[in-house]
């Protein structure tokens, strides 16, 4: 009879145990989450993600850094494959970006950068002869051969273009975009600038473009462009759960036109490793990456911050 007893009693713990052993792994962890960033290969979008992939890769994360054109990174998001995004250009990329997140597949986190500007721009000598807005393209387009360079297949610079284009907004009917790359183009707009020719591109802020050039933006009247430009971080929604640190550093990530412009300068104009730029920058600017981590730990559980002075020692 005791016997029995106490053999009932051991089988009560023992299942006791085993409901709780299985609810713990049932519960995601930081430990047990990888990040995987997407990212367009802007320079700064580029080292951006560099910044933050490297600063969770010393954390003790595992982490991988996808380069995407727009469309297949949303897709990647809202099925689940891509965690973070930290360059969704607004309101220039509604186009491809809005119906992800009215479909719940994204969630915005927070504005990173708010000194932005994305629009049609030219070389300083063009906007001195009589170039200073949109409008003013028609009157001169035999000097710029009717092209307007673009970037990479399905930019939303280069839809907003192609559709002024294809209902003659600006009296564009007759012009053409050129789709090219961040590269292509920038080597058109020095070529131009050397040789004093014509040339109407997307020109953005912050980027090299405006240290190396003297460009300036057209006005854009009817509103082509949108206004109000600022850079959000967007997020798969579960994350927030399965990684809330990580989450927690999204919502408290965001730098100025000035840092953006040093990262850009120095892997685009530079042509440094953005992994390289990005764990300099991070070596020399613990101050700002302590008010992202502050209270933030390792996979390991140690202070995040302490881990990050150790690593880049």
């Amino acid at each position: 009879m005791f016997k029995t007893k106490w053999i009932s009693v051991l089988l009560i713990l023992l299942l006791v145990f085993t409901v709780v052993g299985c609810g713990e792994e049932d519960v995601a962890t930081d430990e047990e989450v990888s990040i995987d960033f997407g990212y367009v290969e802007w320079p700064g979008a580029t080292v951006k993600t560099h910044v933050v992939d490297t600063i969770f890769d010393y954390l003790g994360y595992e982490t991988e850094m996808h380069a995407l054109m727009q469309q297949p990174l949303f897709q990647g998001m809202e099925a689940g494959d891509i965690d973070a995004f930290l360059a969704v250009w607004l309101p220039t990329m509604e186009v491809n970006y809005r119906e992800y997140e009215e479909r719940g597949g994204v969630e915005p986190v927070r504005v990173n950068l708010d000194e932005t500007l994305y629009r049609t721009a030219v070389p300083e000598y063009v906007w001195e002869a009589g170039v200073r807005s949109l409008e003013d393209l028609h009157e001169y387009g035999e000097k710029f051969d009717h092209e307007i360079v673009g970037l990479e297949p399905g930019n939303d610079g280069n839809i907003i273009i192609q559709e002024a284009i294809e209902d003659d907004i600006y009296q564009l009917e007759e012009w053409e975009l050129t789709v090219s790359s961040t590269p292509a183009m920038m080597s058109a707009l020095e070529r131009a600038v050397r040789n004093d020719e014509w040339i109407a591109f997307h020109g953005w802020k912050p980027h090299w473009m405006n240290v190396a050039y003297d460009i300036k933006y057209l006005d854009d009247p009817e509103g082509i462009w949108g206004e109000n430009d600022r850079v959000k971080t967007v997020a798969r929604p579960e994350i927030k759960d399965e990684s809330p640190e990580f989450y927690q550093f999204l919502e408290r990530f965001a730098v100025t036109s000035e840092i953006q412009n040093e990262w850009i300068y120095e892997y685009g104009k530079q042509e440094r490793p953005a992994d390289e730029v990005a764990a300099e920058w991070i070596k020399n600017n613990l101050d700002l990456v302590e008010e992202w981590v502050v209270g933030l730990s390792s996979v390991e559980g140690e202070d995040a911050i302490e881990v990050i002075e150790r690593e880049v020692q």
